[in-house]
């Protein structure tokens, strides 16, 4: 049996020991002894605890006149206090017997009002109004070590109900609310330097000044290339260019900003660099020409017919010839990227399991939205993530689909291909916090063939590097994680645990994320943890850097603050590009032509705020192409074009930085309304290139696009 703690002050509150004695002891209160049932070191609120535990408090013995507490202003200076020192109960009811008899004895000569009633007090009660926090401070600052007080602050992290001591004396006690303690993942990694330094994610750094001791500027590298000075050049081959290349981030400075009506999903470019698409809110998918990724030209517009809210996601075959994209529906639109070819896209439905052929231009409902689509490495299969919890494979050649794998407990948001050369190793992404591994070859039992956990939220993407070997996620706990094939929790071991137990109501869309919300997964799997970008408001994307321009020495991200994040594979963060300062006020406000503004804070609303959702580095170039939410209130979307320049502000080649153009890539001077003075004189420097004057209009419909200007 232990004895229940005094309710204490609050942190702030005084010390003094007359507001103590008021407000915690009552003699109207009984004496109630309560088992210490509770050994967790839990915050309560005082307000709580009072309702759910009785306090002790001081008895008036039955001549104490009306029964009410005597404070300091009473005259309790006055009052004599007799301390029991037997123990047991015995002695308590002995040392009230010894109180009445001295109080007769003494009311006998003394006038009834100025007799006062000695207070009975036990040991252990003066031992817990010591132990009170209020007057513990006050004691601990005049020697108040020599009452046993010292100690009383020492045992926070043991358990509260000490038998015998001062500790059952004091009860169970509030611990101090501390400061968060958990550790971010070690930046730089460990385990990612090691990687850097395997071989595995491009070549090793050889350039160096012998003499200096000290990495070559970019000039000199190409002057030992193109002079052959360099004497490893002939055994390294064609890595010599992509290693020219691995320093050469993108800058923040857009050479070309494509503005569209609607927001901006997502955006790729092809394997071979040649082509580019993005995909708007307005269920157009845009395509480019980009075989000289530093002149795009535009391609052709492709539609999805009956789309709901957005597309989704969109996949190009590995020749380039078809394009899927997707809606939140069972239904993927097939285009041919031929600009000669003008005919509706194929509808393949795969809710289809039957067998029937694919049909053009049907404008049914559907059963279950599609949330991410990829092309098989051999362009015949399609795999898709779904709302129905699933994982489906449609055959193309066939027409229907062929597998379906309801393997999740959430909506699968991303899926990929593990292998560019092999359609059997599946990965999957969902809402239930879990990447799966499936293994076409053996789904007997419609068991996955292994899971990475260690996201504590939903996943937003996932990426495979190609290799069937490692695998990079986003997700919503605001991290993007690396992880090993070979590292995989068996499906067994997972059996037994229950994802949802580490996760919380987070709502990405519409709340913020801060650190201390962030606790690591114990069955955390993961190589490296990424931390620095936010992903909120959408389903933002990342990737591992191409191997031919970039060495394949980074991992990128887009952000819901409005910037490209490039990481190092140590999560040190080796780049950004700042597209929401690149593209700050780059187009005039039209509210009449906008859709609803997308704002977590309504205090921001109508504000111009970028989010990038998807970025592309080109397989050949040092250049990003940043799709993103991104205008007035975040209600229109771009596609900017970062290339490195060496931190140069201005360029003194046509064209020149930050060109602003529409959709099919046409300069217009509308998107010039409010700029400084210096680049005012855009509609002379159109008319001496033989760029047509442009009525200065909002943005209009024609016949072959409803984005023409």
């Amino acid at each position: 049996m232990s004895t229940p703690v005094p309710r204490s002050t609050g942190r702030d509150d005084s010390p003094d020991p007359a507001s103590h004695a008021a407000t915690i002891y009552d003699q109207a209160e009984d004496w109630v002894d309560e088992e210490s049932g509770d050994d967790d070191m839990d915050f309560e609120d005082s307000t709580r605890q009072g309702e759910s535990e009785e306090l002790e408090y001081f008895e008036a013995s039955e001549n104490d006149g009306d029964g009410e507490f005597q404070d300091a202003d009473d005259g309790l200076s006055g009052v004599e206090i007799e301390i029991s020192i037997e123990t047991g109960d015995t002695s308590t009811e002995a040392a009230e017997a010894s109180g009445e008899a001295r109080t007769g004895a003494t009311s006998q000569n003394t006038p009834a009002a100025a007799i006062r009633a000695p207070v009975q007090v036990s040991r252990n009660q003066i031992l817990q109004l010591l132990g009170h926090a209020g007057l513990r401070r006050i004691f601990a600052s005049h020697g108040g070590a020599s009452f046993g007080l010292a100690d009383l602050d020492e045992d926070d992290d043991e358990d509260d109900s000490i038998e015998g001591g001062y500790g059952s004396m004091v009860g169970r006690r509030r611990r101090k609310r501390k400061v968060s303690t958990v550790e971010f993942p070690k930046v730089p990694s460990d385990v990612g330097r090691e990687l850097m330094n395997s071989g595995n994610f491009g070549s090793n750094e050889y350039y160096q000044d012998i003499l200096r001791r000290k990495k070559q500027k970019l000039a000199r590298r190409i002057l030992s290339r193109e002079l052959a000075l360099d004497p490893l050049q002939n055994r390294r081959g064609d890595r010599l260019l992509s290693q020219l290349f691995e320093g050469l981030i993108p800058s923040s400075n857009a050479d070309t900003i494509i503005h569209y009506n609607a927001r901006c999903y997502s955006g790729q470019f092809s394997d071979d660099g040649n082509f580019f698409f993005s995909c708007g809110q307005d269920f157009k998918v845009r395509m480019y020409d980009t075989s000289n990724p530093y002149e795009w030209k535009y391609y052709k517009t492709v539609v999805y017919p009956s789309g709901q809210w957005t597309i989704t996601d969109a996949t190009l075959s590995p020749d380039n010839k078809y394009l899927a994209y997707s809606s939140i529906r069972s239904t993927v639109c097939l285009a041919a990227t031929d600009p000669s070819e003008s005919g509706e896209p194929w509808l393949l439905d795969f809710a289809d399991t039957a067998g029937s052929r694919g049909h053009r231009a049907h404008h049914g409902y559907s059963q279950f939205g599609i949330w991410s689509i990829r092309f098989s490495g051999d362009g015949r299969e399609i795999v898709a993530g779904t709302g129905d919890h699933s994982v489906y494979v449609y055959d193309i050649e066939s027409r229907r689909s062929i597998l379906r794998i309801p393997g999740h407990t959430e909506d699968v948001n991303a899926v990929c291909f593990g292998d560019q050369s092999s359609p059997h190793i599946l990965y999957s992404g969902s809402d239930d916090t879990l990447i799966k591994v499936w293994d076409r070859r053996s789904m007997g039992d419609s068991r996955e063939a292994g899971v990475f956990m260690g996201h504590t939220e939903g996943l937003t993407y996932v990426d495979s590097k190609g290799d069937g070997r490692y695998v990079l996620s986003n997700g919503k706990d605001q991290t993007m994680k690396l992880w090993d094939l070979r590292k995989m929790m068996s499906t067994t071991e997972a059996s037994r645990l229950t994802p949802s137990r580490y996760t919380t109501s987070f709502d990405y869309r519409f709340m913020n994320y801060s650190d201390t919300d962030y606790t690591p997964h114990p069955h955390d799997k993961s190589l490296v943890t990424f931390r620095g970008h936010k992903v909120l408001k959408t389903l933002i994307r990342c990737h591992f850097s191409p191997s031919g321009s970039t060495n394949s020495r980074y991992v990128y991200t887009g952000s819901a603050d409005g910037s490209v994040y490039v990481y190092n594979l140590d999560a040190t963060l080796a780049g950004k590009v700042d597209v929401n300062r690149a593209t700050h006020h780059s187009r005039r406000r039209e509210p009449d032509s906008y859709t609803a503004t997308y704002d977590m804070d309504d205090r921001r609303q109508g504000q111009w705020k970028t989010c990038v959702r998807d970025a592309s580095w080109h397989p050949n170039a040092p250049v990003i192409a940043a799709t993103s939410w991104n205008g007035w209130g975040e209600s229109t979307g771009t596609c900017t074009i970062h290339s490195w320049n060496d931190g140069a502000e201005e360029d003194e080649a046509e064209p020149t930085m930050g060109r602003r153009v529409d959709q099919r890539l046409q300069e217009n001077e509308n998107l010039y309304g409010d700029i400084p003075s210096s680049r005012r004189n855009i509609g002379s420097r159109l008319r001496s290139r033989g760029v047509a004057a442009v009525p200065t209009v909002t943005m209009g419909d024609d016949e072959e696009d409803d984005d023409g200007w």
